[in-house]
């Protein structure tokens, strides 16, 4: 299991736009992959569009990604990747 913690650098936070191409970016790895709002502690699936929008995450809010399964390390470095190139 691989853990990320990343603080949210965008004032929008995670909007539709962002929130479906990091959705995407999760659905291309067989590892399941969790992301939680340290604000709330909910969680969603990390695959599921309307899930992660529903966290509501705004700009300046921590989140943890969880990701665990079969890929997880490949998984892992591409969202944090992916969060630290759209959402840093």
């Amino acid at each position: 299991m691989r853990t990320i913690e990343f603080v949210v650098g965008d004032p929008l936070g995670i909007h539709a736009r962002p929130a479906g191409l990091l959705v995407k970016a999760a659905q291309g790895f067989e590892s399941e992959a969790t992301i939680r709002l340290d604000r709330t502690d909910k969680s969603a699936s990390l695959k599921r569009l309307l899930a992660v929008m529903g966290l509501g995450v705004k700009g300046g809010d921590r989140i943890t990604v969880t990701v665990q399964g079969a890929d997880e390390e490949e998984a892992a470095e591409a969202i944090e990747t992916w969060l630290k190139e759209h959402l840093g």
